[in-house]
């Protein structure tokens, strides 16, 4: 490849990133003019609704887009949503060429777009950096084929595989660096979740405490209904709202409950509790891409074993527990280790003295239109 096609992609990623966690239900996407070897136009998607990378670009660069280049991540839209088309803006803007990260796989798009720039006479080369480009919208590749959300499971154990204590204390397992990367984490999110257990035991706000952090949608499953009316997710200020997901359908309690600010999502029962595949199904139908999962071991254990995780990020603390104190996933598990999970496309990095191990479900979903 290119190399200087490939420095400019990088650059359109880098700009993309800026969107993640803001643009749902449409994907992040960034933009990259360039005109004799110069710079002249940049842009990212910003917020769902707004105009799209493209046109940020376009506005920069002017007059000077005649007879440029353009590298967008993804295939750039033909059809009128809240925003006119993309293809057409650059159609229009009379640039030369247009290199693409990936093709679109909303059926709206699909290679229609690339198929317009094309009849217009601009020469389209799509594929620059394109396993970049789909893992920067992994949460979109998912929902948009199956209106499903990726599910990220994140959890921090000690050495010795401890989430906490034996007496339950887990403040902290991770040092702080480790947990300001969290609370970014939660910013790029549409919804976090955690089962009631965490809630009674925690009392966790579930926001996103970093600067011009945007909190994510806050979901609990509760089956019975059992939450602290005093709960901090039920009082935190914050403009995201807090989803109580349930099986239970005790009049007075929803009421109290919703008194409080929540809303109630009644899901189906699965062993009495509450069927975790029905409760992902209801939050893709509203829109949701993707999903924080941060525990409890009950939670984990369950969605695990319902292959419902799609990646873990487990960050590894320099400390040991030891004892019967619990780990990541609670209830059964594989009675041979040639069952184990396994997790394919693994990283692992230092962040403060913490390590973080990465890596995706095996088999995963095919992150192909």
């Amino acid at each position: 490849m290119d190399v200087e096609r490939e420095k400019t992609m990088r650059r359109a990623l880098a700009l993309a990133r800026r969107g993640i966690g803001k643009t749902a239900p449409n994907p992040a996407v960034g933009c990259v003019i360039v005109r004799d070897g110069q710079v002249v136009g940049t842009g990212w998607h910003k917020k769902a609704g707004t105009p799209h990378a493209e046109v940020h670009a376009l506005h920069a660069a002017g007059e000077r887009a005649a007879g440029a280049d353009v590298y967008v991540t993804l295939e750039p839209c033909s059809h009128y949503g809240k925003t006119p088309p993309c293809a057409k803006a650059l159609i229009e803007a009379r640039v030369a060429r247009v290199f693409v990260g990936m093709v679109d796989p909303n059926p709206l798009v699909a290679g229609k777009g690339i198929a317009l720039l094309r009849q217009a006479g601009i020469e389209v080369e799509a594929g620059i950096l394109e396993k970049e480009c789909r893992a920067l919208n992994r949460p979109f590749l998912k929902w948009i084929r199956t209106r499903l959300p990726y599910v990220l499971l994140k959890s921090a154990v000690t050495l010795d595989g401890k989430t906490a204590t034996a007496s339950g204390d887990s403040r902290w397992v991770t040092g702080d660096t480790a947990r300001r990367e969290v609370h970014r984490l939660r910013g790029r999110m549409d919804a976090i979740m955690v089962g009631v257990g965490t809630v009674v035991k925690d009392d966790p706000q579930l926001t996103c405490r970093v600067p011009g952090g945007k909190d994510p949608l806050r979901v609990i499953v509760d089956s019975t209904l059992r939450m602290p009316l005093h709960a901090a997710v039920l009082s935190v200020a914050s403009a995201a709202r807090t989803v109580v997901a349930t099986i239970g359908r005790d009049p007075a309690r929803i009421e109290s409950l919703t008194a409080r600010g929540a809303e109630l999502l009644v899901c189906a029962e699965l062993a009495g509790q509450v069927d975790l595949a029905d409760l992902f199904r209801k939050l893709g139908e509203r829109g949701v891409q993707s999903v924080l999962l941060e525990g409890g071991s009950q939670l984990a254990g369950a969605a695990l074993r319902a292959g419902l995780i799609d990646r873990c990020q487990i960050y590894l603390a320099p400390k040991l527990v030891g004892g019967a104190a619990p780990g990541i996933f609670a209830g059964e598990g594989v009675p041979l280790m040639g069952d184990a999970i396994r997790l394919a496309e693994v990283t692992v990095r230092r962040v403060g003295h913490d390590l973080l191990v990465e890596g995706d479900i095996a088999p995963r979903l095919p992150l192909v239109p």
